[in-house]
């Protein structure tokens, strides 16, 4: 089966895939506290198998390539819990520039920011159409778990999406590395229901600290986790990625409203 990880290519095998219009999916997500069963490398890790299991399904179709995950992002909200990096909005910025640049100059001009954690989303938001004016290429995003809403919602038992330390994100631990899983510490594991998508909306609200959210680091419930949750929980969200991918749909006019420049 062909690489599809950059790191793992030399520098001809990358110039080759440039010119063949190769696709490169940047996965972003972040090092946090994940309650008392799970490894702060969580968002990191899921994002990545995503990322990989999507170039996989691609390669039939579409040459791909992932590059190294970027494994620190906005978690100012986890703070207080300890084991956390974060960024500010700024630095954040630069960084995700800064990479993006390096790509491009790589010879690709198709570029997917894939994202895996929810503080990310609304940074990513406002980032994603400066980069495009900066760098004069349309620079896609995503959050692989809101690709496929109803096929996740018919997959868990407690929640209808992911968390954070839940049932969802702890499924799928117990397929990418299980051997990080504290599991005599998985009753612990509750918290109250967080709606994601009703965070994002622009109402009246301020920042919270997750701790003023739940005192155990995890919203949600993981005891009712398992690995074959997990393995259809990464495919669905790997599938719904790589085919809205395949028809060319993050670089169709409609997908920019505010007539993001091309080359």
């Amino acid at each position: 089966m062909a690489e599809i990880n950059w790191s793992r290519l030399n520098a001809q095998a990358l110039r080759a895939l440039a010119a063949q219009d190769a696709v490169v999916l940047l996965p972003v997500g972040s090092t946090e506290q994940h309650g008392p069963h799970l490894p702060t490398g969580v968002d990191d890790m899921l994002v990545t198998a995503v990322c990989r299991r999507t170039a996989q399904l691609l390669l039939s179709d579409i040459p791909v390539v992932v590059a190294p995950t970027v494994w620190c992002g906005l978690a100012d909200h986890h703070l207080s819990f300890g084991g956390t990096f974060s960024l500010s909005l700024q630095t954040y910025h630069a960084l995700l520039r800064d990479l993006c640049r390096s790509i491009l100059n790589a010879g690709f001009r198709k570029v997917v920011l894939v994202n895996g954690h929810a503080g990310n989303i609304a940074g990513l938001a406002a980032i994603s159409a400066d980069l495009t004016r900066e760098l004069n290429v349309p620079i896609a995003t995503v959050t692989y778990f809101m690709v496929a809403p109803n096929e996740i919602a018919s997959l868990l038992e407690d929640q209808k999406g992911l968390m954070h330390a839940c049932e969802a994100e702890t499924s799928m631990m117990m397929v990418v590395a299980p051997e990080l899983i504290d599991m005599a510490r998985c009753s612990e594991a509750q918290g109250p229901s967080f709606d994601v998508a009703a965070s994002l909306l622009p109402t009246l609200r301020r920042f919270i600290p997750f701790d003023e959210v739940t005192s155990s680091g995890v919203a949600g419930d993981a005891r009712r986790s398992s690995s074959l949750k997990g393995e259809a929980l990464l495919g669905a969200c790997a599938s719904a990625l790589a085919e809205s991918l395949k028809g060319g749909e993050p670089w169709q006019t409609a997908a920019f409203p505010f007539g993001a420049a091309k080359r």
